[in-house]
């Protein structure tokens, strides 16, 4: 049984396979060449693959790592052999620049893609790359601070609107005392 399924999940993942190496290039020549500049150029404004950059070197560390663990007594060689295999597949690279342009392409039309470019080549959309993740941490910050309100104040006027309708104390959902009429409530900050 463990074989058939073997077999079965084998057979799934060659047609997976040969249906995606079909349909890729098929893709690839309805993308022109000049939309395909323009998804290049839009990749590269707004940085798409930076962060991929320490795929090679992390698995070139990792991979030296392991080898040097199971054999220290080979440590020099393996350093220099690693780091040039690895030095020699730096230019593939560039295949990931096509991929993510292809993916691009696929999803914006030409002129997207040059307005995306135009823009993240200006001096706003240089700033927004550079200040974004300072003002997302900020705006996260921000929305915290609003929750915590919106939740304190909620539950506050739902006891006071449940104490008024009941005519009797009821108790808050978090566990502390509603306040009594006329107090503040409790600071949860």
């Amino acid at each position: 049984m463990k074989f058939q399924n073997r077999i079965r999940r084998l057979a799934v993942a060659c047609t997976a396979a040969a249906l995606v190496s079909f349909s890729v290039p098929a893709f690839a020549q309805d993308v022109s060449d000049s939309h395909l500049k323009a998804a290049r150029d839009a990749v590269t404004s707004i940085n798409a693959t930076d962060a991929f950059d320490a795929i090679l070197p992390q698995a070139a560390a990792s991979l030296q790592a392991s080898l040097i663990q199971k054999n220290p007594d080979l440590q020099e060689l393996i350093g220099t052999t690693v780091s040039a295999k690895a030095l020699a597949m730096a230019s593939r690279r560039a295949d990931l620049e096509r991929e993510a342009a292809l993916a691009y392409a696929k999803v914006f039309s030409e002129d997207d893609l040059k307005a995306i470019a135009a823009f993240y080549t200006s001096a706003a959309g240089k700033k927004l790359l550079e200040s974004g993740p300072i003002v997302s941490r900020e705006l996260v910050r921000a929305a915290e601070i609003w929750q915590n309100g919106i939740a304190r104040d909620l539950a506050q006027e739902v006891g006071e609107a449940l104490q008024s309708a009941a005519g009797a104390q009821v108790q808050p959902a978090d566990g502390t005392e509603a306040p009594a009429e006329g107090q503040a409530p409790a600071s949860g900050n």
